[in-house]
């Protein structure tokens, strides 16, 4: 022992003084706490330090998904009431559309009365190729529609004329399309032709109307409609109006072109005759 203090007593004096020193310190800096009880606090403050910013960190995050989850909530909610009010106003119009379509099918009822039975139908499809000018509807044979009739528009011009008819859907060949012909007739002057598509014209909107007298005295803007000769369309159905008028190739006769009265690309709704009085 003896030895030891002689060896390292300087060092245990520092060592001591050093701790002395510390505690005199802590006793000055607290003047309510012992000074283990400050020492244990100074160790334990980081820690304390950090512990609250973890927890801070933690609620706010928290409040953060509170507050995020309620804005989808009520965002989903939002979307759903625009949705529902979206459905109510194409329900309405919806209902518009089909009481003006009624309205229209009265009126031609009551304009018309040799077309005794009409189905109105909505065109789900316009084609338009190099060969064929037709229309897709919404309404086939459990409708009462068939091969044959013919279609109108809401003012009673011809659109064209059923070509194929399925259970709830048929196809219409529009008046300017190759494979129609009917018997038409000049309304001013009561000249007699056949109104037809023709290859060269379809693609311009316009057909022809051939077999005219070489002498005729057509003007354009002369309304040109159905005959009504062999009973197979209804008496005065207008076809359109006349464009020009040329001589055919043998100069024996003469052929109009003829503009559609109805703009086909515009068309909506249309009325297909399913049944008519023939007027003689």
């Amino acid at each position: 022992m003896k030895n030891f203090l002689r060896n390292h007593g300087i060092w245990v004096l520092f060592a001591g003084a050093v701790v002395a020193a510390a505690l005199a310190l802590m006793s000055f800096f607290s003047a309510s706490s012992s000074p283990l009880a400050n020492l244990t606090g100074i160790i334990a403050s980081p820690f304390r330090s950090a512990y609250t910013s973890v927890a801070t960190w933690f609620n706010d995050k928290q409040a953060y998904y509170k507050n995020v989850k309620a804005l989808e909530e009520e965002n989903a909610a939002l979307k759903k009431t625009i949705a529902e009010m979206e459905e109510t106003v194409r329900q309405a119009q919806a209902d518009r559309d089909e009481n003006s379509l009624l309205r229209e099918l009265l009126n031609l009822r009551a304009q018309r009365r040799d077309l005794s039975d009409l189905e109105a139908a909505t065109i789900t499809e316009h084609s338009v190729t190099n060969w064929a000018s037709s229309l897709t509807l919404n309404k086939g044979t459990a409708h009462g529609v068939e091969v044959g009739d013919s279609v109108i528009d809401s003012t009673g011009a011809l659109v064209g004329v059923i070509d194929e008819a399925g259970y709830n859907w048929s196809t219409v060949l529009t008046t300017v399309d190759t494979d129609t012909s009917l018997g038409a007739r000049v309304f001013r002057t009561k000249d007699l032709g056949l109104a037809q598509g023709d290859f060269a014209l379809m693609g311009q909107t316009l057909l022809r109307l051939d077999y005219l007298p070489s002498d005729c005295e057509l003007l354009s803007g002369d309304l040109v409609e159905t005959s009504g000769l062999g009973g197979f369309f209804p008496t005065g159905l207008v076809i359109g109006y006349v464009k020009e008028v040329r001589p055919d190739d043998s100069g024996a006769a003469s052929y109009a072109i003829v503009e559609p009265a109805v703009d086909f690309d515009a068309l909506t709704e249309v009325f297909v005759i399913k049944s008519f009085n023939i007027v003689t």
